[in-house]
């Protein structure tokens, strides 16, 4: 259940400074005031009381700057309950700072969350999910045609299980591995190139292995362009710059567990949702 807290006027307030982020202007005070990569350790409360989205008011929260889990839990920076909202660039960051107690909890999208719990055995899921949300790919404003064919693609795909099978090889004991998605035998691309954009730390949904970027919404974005006659390419970068790319014409589409908010779709379209989600909280066992 969903924190009476997460409502529209703290959505509104974070993506006004997540934009004004975008634009430029807000970079320098979201960097000494925001992001908590050099935050001191002892700053935890220490308690060990975060069991519950019912204890979230009063603590540190660890979330990635620009995700939904940033936007949804900046309303308790404002209800005076004392909760510090300490973001990082990475994931990874942020989960590192809990396991060195300098925060108390992460709040992120729940397969990342799985697949940081599973390589860190001192960290833990709590049952109850921080909220529901279902993802979607961003494309520009300026693109409705290229909008019209994704949703197309997807809804072809999902009807054929194309969709399913990705998401199965990436995740479930009984299925991962077994499923990769393979482009047609001798496809050609008649229409050019694609560019998305993506941070690649989002374990299942994107990450690296080697030097290639793979995951779900990597083999997703590869499906959609197979089908329609696209090349494919990855393009990595920071979450909170994937909309200003996409905006700004460096890449066609993102696709990085994106979630549609009212904020978000002032300033840029989205496909239909192809994959539903939970922010969720990890503590420290």
């Amino acid at each position: 259940m969903k924190n009476t807290a997460i409502k529209l006027s703290g959505i509104l307030l974070a993506g006004a400074v997540f934009f004004s982020t975008l634009l430029g202007y807000g970079t320098q005070v979201a960097a000494a005031t925001a992001i908590g990569s050099d935050t001191e350790e002892g700053q935890a409360s220490g308690d060990g009381s975060v069991a519950s989205v019912a204890d979230l008011p009063g603590k540190h929260i660890g979330v990635q700057l620009g995700t939904t889990g940033d936007i949804m839990v900046s309303d308790y920076e404002t209800d005076g309950s004392g909760t510090v909202v300490e973001r990082y660039n990475k994931g990874a960051d942020a989960v590192q700072a809990l396991k060195q107690g300098k925060i108390d909890c992460v709040i992120i999208d729940s397969q990342p969350a799985q697949a940081f719990v599973e390589k860190n055995d001192d960290l833990q899921i709590l049952d109850e999910p921080f909220a529901d949300e279902e993802y979607a790919i961003c494309i520009s404003k300026d693109k409705p045609e290229l909008t019209k064919e994704f949703n197309k693609a997807l809804a072809e795909l999902k009807k054929d299980g194309t969709l399913d099978s990705i998401a199965d090889n990436y995740i479930g004991d009984d299925t991962k591995g077994k499923t990769p998605y393979e482009s047609p035998k001798d496809i050609e691309y008649p229409n050019g190139k694609l560019v998305m954009a993506t941070n690649a730390t989002f374990e299942p949904y994107e990450y690296y292995d080697g030097d290639n970027i793979v995951g779900i919404d990597a083999d997703i974005a590869k499906a959609i362009c197979d089908k329609l006659g696209y090349e494919l390419q990855i393009e990595d970068m920071e979450f909170d710059s994937i909309i200003a790319a996409v905006q700004s014409g460096k890449a066609d589409f993102g696709a990085a567990g994106m979630t549609v908010t009212e904020d978000r779709l002032k300033n840029i379209d989205f496909t239909d949702s192809y994959a539903k989600a939970k922010q969720v909280i990890i503590t420290r066992k």
